[in-house]
């Protein structure tokens, strides 16, 4: 999103991000500050920045960095608040002759979480949600081909903390279609490890727990309409897993600025639960947008109400 900036010409690029969040849930009949849960990395509110830096040579480029840094407003259920600092991109990529090559804290190949960045957006993916891990640190690998692409992992299977108790995740992609150019990528996916259950950076239990999924997804793009599918079954934190989302986006307005979207969730892991979401979107300006969230949690009989301001300024 932010090489598309009309200064792409520049070898860095530098901005600036703010977002608000405030909502209201019936199930604990009072104002929230966050989308999901108070201890989770998103949404919430924060200031904070997203560097990216190209290296180039005589030849072109062949590397980049990436750093994305917050300071969010941090809770727990019982109300006590604090400033936690976040770091969410902190990855640096090489270029290699068979392959980009990156190190740090970037996405794992597992999934539409893969290539999907969501870190702005208040409707959430399924590792998001919990099913796996939105960004990990470790390596990966990404290649393309005519026909698609092949992404590999090897992280440490904490996201966004780092723990060393014998966790890790391996996790591999392959997909057909190239979403940029086909308006559609159909990917499978696999990933294997022992990883910890964190929600944030906090630790929800002591010791590594047995994954191993086996993921579809789907993405379509045609005119003004937007098709987002992903599953994901096998074992996960020691329990089997079976889940899945739909997201169904429709734009429209002047210049498409506007965005309308409904995204059913289901899962089976230790419990059965499902939720239902509905997210309209508005760029009131090139720097500012405007999104708003209905949804309905069936376990907790939750309905949720959440608005949310998100500014990404480049300076």
């Amino acid at each position: 999103m932010a090489l598309a900036s009309p200064a792409c010409g520049a070898d860095h690029l530098l901005y600036f991000e703010a977002q608000g969040i405030a909502g209201y849930s019936s199930q604990q009949d009072k104002a929230l500050y966050y989308s999901m849960n108070p201890e989770a990395e998103m949404q919430k509110p924060s200031v904070g920045f997203d560097y990216l830096q190209r290296f180039s040579g005589t030849t072109g480029d062949w590397g980049s960095l990436g750093l994305q840094g917050r300071l969010a407003l941090s809770g727990t259920e019982e109300g006590v608040k604090e400033v936690e600092p976040q770091l969410y991109n902190a990855w640096f990529k090489v270029k290699t002759p068979l392959t980009d090559v990156w190190f740090g804290h970037n996405r794992p190949a597992l999934g539409l979480g893969s290539y999907f960045d969501s870190h702005p957006l208040i409707l959430r993916t399924l590792p998001i949600q919990g099913f796996g891990y939105d960004r990990d640190w470790g390596v990966g690998s990404y290649r393309d081909l005519s026909w698609g692409n092949l992404q590999f992992s090897a992280t440490t299977g904490t996201g966004m903390p780092v723990y060393l108790k014998g966790n890790y995740m391996l996790a591999g992609r392959v997909a057909y279609g190239v979403l940029n150019e086909d308006n559609y990528s159909l990917g499978l996916s696999a990933g294997y490890g022992r990883t910890l259950d964190t929600m944030g950076y906090t630790l929800r239990e002591p010791d590594p727990l047995p994954m191993k999924l086996a993921g579809a997804d789907f993405a379509f793009l045609r005119d003004n309409m937007e098709h987002r599918i992903d599953i994901l079954a096998g074992e996960w934190l020691g329990t089997a897993t079976l889940a899945a989302m739909y997201r169904l986006g429709y734009l429209f307005g002047p210049e498409q600025r506007m965005k309308i979207e409904a995204q059913p969730t289901y899962w089976r892991s230790g419990g059965e639960n499902w939720l239902v979401s509905l997210c309209f979107s508005a760029m009131a300006t090139p720097d500012l947008t405007v999104r708003t969230m209905y949804e309905y949690n069936h376990n907790d009989d939750d309905h949720r109400a959440i608005a949310q301001l998100y500014y990404y300024l480049p300076i």
